[in-house]
């Protein structure tokens, strides 16, 4: 018996091998993407890029590296993304366990009550004992399982570069937030030193009036520019509490006061590396995230593939069985069994070419996805890169413009107050006075946010 036993054993074993040679899945390679020209006007091949530095490194604030630190840690978010991360590894582990045989126990007592031709006249009455165990494994020969674990490990990935991107979201999110309270606290602080300035302006034009070198119209007009600068100053405390509000969501607590520095403190990237746009596969989490769910897509069209070939399970059991309690253990109670089998579709209702057929087409648009992402990708680096030069531009250009217009003020109120000048053109010079200290505010948050987009792009603040 034992000679037969193995002779069987070895006949599977074949069958398994000679099986397995027959190649059915298809090994995953890298899609072939063009990543030349995807930095507009950029063309170097210099590797060092801003998205190596850590987050540390680029934002050199110490309440701005506290602010984040304490949203990496407490964004709710990121803490979402770290569950589906334990999800996504709990499916994998449980794919690498698929190729392990199965082990069940079972124990039983069955009662039946047999009519007297089955019992054949002598008993009736039949109660059965039963104790054991069965085993069932399944084997791995046209790939499924193999395939199916490296989709779970493509998941896992992919959650892990998600959750990536989520951070590099945070950090990015957090400082636009931050310099934007920096660049609305200037604009509140210059508007109210205008109200202050409109004031001195008012009283002296009412001092021209009485001295009849301007008339009451004068008074009026600088009067309603004063109430013009004034009326904005709620709108800039309400942006200011919105933008703390955003602010604290970002950090995970609940909205509040946030403290800060200064803009004019802020310290900026000094040369903004951007490396190739090759690198965007290996630093920009998204880019990465949308490649492993093209893997897992591949993976998936793998297992579908596999459904058309035969399964081989092979199956054993033993056990003890009696019909008396007392003699559950006696040697002749001992029962064993193993098989193979295998179990070939032949018609299920087109249910496996259905299976594979979208497989295939959710594969291609995961392709198209990642191509997608990628250019997005590209077009988001061209685009900091062009806001980044811009703002340089205008603050230069600013520069000159606020030194011509302080000096048309000081120039506009010395005339009239010598009595040959026109209060129009001080209230117009002080009022263009304003809106360029504004816009300079404005200008350097520009310059600050495309460093923020453009490291972020880059796939920087996850390091």
């Amino acid at each position: 018996m034992n000679k037969n036993f193995f002779k069987y054993l070895s006949f599977v074993a074949l069958l398994v091998i000679g099986l397995a040679s027959c190649k059915v899945t298809k090994t995953y390679q890298s899609p072939d993407v063009q990543t030349d020209g995807l930095f507009r006007d950029t063309n170097t091949a210099d590797t060092t890029t801003i998205a190596s530095l850590p987050w540390k490194e680029v934002f050199t604030d110490t309440i701005l590296q506290q602010l984040i630190a304490q949203g990496i840690s407490q964004n709710l978010d990121l803490q979402i993304a770290y569950t589906r991360i334990r999800q996504a590894q709990a499916y994998y582990e449980q794919s690498r366990a698929a190729f392990l045989p199965n082990l069940n126990a079972n124990a039983g007592v069955t009662k039946s009550r047999l009519s007297d031709a089955q019992g054949f006249g002598m008993r009736t009455d039949v109660t059965q004992y039963q104790l054991g165990i069965s085993t069932a494994w399944e084997a791995d020969i046209w790939g499924r399982l193999s395939s199916s674990r490296r989709a779970n490990l493509a998941s896992l990935l992919q959650t892990e570069a998600g959750a990536r991107a989520i951070q590099t979201g945070i950090v990015s999110g957090i400082a636009n937030l931050y310099y934007t309270l920096l660049a609305l606290d200037q604009q509140l602080a210059i508007t109210e030193q205008t109200v202050r300035n409109w004031d001195t302006t008012v009283n002296t034009m009412r001092a021209l009036k009485v001295a009849a070198r301007v008339t009451e119209a004068a008074v009026v007009q600088s009067e309603a520019q004063r109430y013009a600068a004034e009326v904005t100053i709620p709108d800039l405390k309400q942006n200011i509490r919105e933008a703390e509000n955003a602010l604290s969501i970002l950090l995970g607590v609940p909205p509040a006061a946030i403290n800060r520095g200064r803009i004019e403190d802020q310290a900026t990237v000094a040369v903004l590396q951007t490396g190739v746009p090759a690198q965007l596969l290996a630093n920009r989490p998204d880019v990465q995230q949308a490649e492993l769910a093209y893997r897992s897509a591949f993976e998936l069209t793998n297992v579908a593939r596999t459904a058309f070939y035969p399964s081989l399970t092979i199956s054993g059991s033993a056990g003890l069985a009696s019909l008396s309690l007392s003699n559950i253990f006696d040697p002749s109670a001992i029962g064993a069994s193993i098989g193979a089998g295998l179990t070939q579709p032949i018609f299920n209702r087109r249910l496996n070419k259905t299976n594979l057929l979208v497989a295939q087409q959710q594969q291609q648009a995961a392709l198209f996805d990642f191509k997608n992402t990628l250019l997005v990708a590209g077009q988001e680096v061209s685009d900091a890169i062009s806001l980044h030069a811009t703002a340089l531009d205008k603050m230069n250009v600013r520069t000159l413009q606020l030194t011509a217009l302080e000096r048309s003020v000081e120039y506009t109120q010395e005339l009239l107050r010598n009595g040959f000048g026109n209060y129009i053109e001080v209230i117009a010079a002080r009022q263009s006075l304003l809106n360029a200290e504004l816009g300079r505010t404005n200008d350097r948050l520009q310059q600050l946010q495309a460093t923020v987009s453009l490291y972020r792009a880059l796939g920087g603040g996850w390091r």
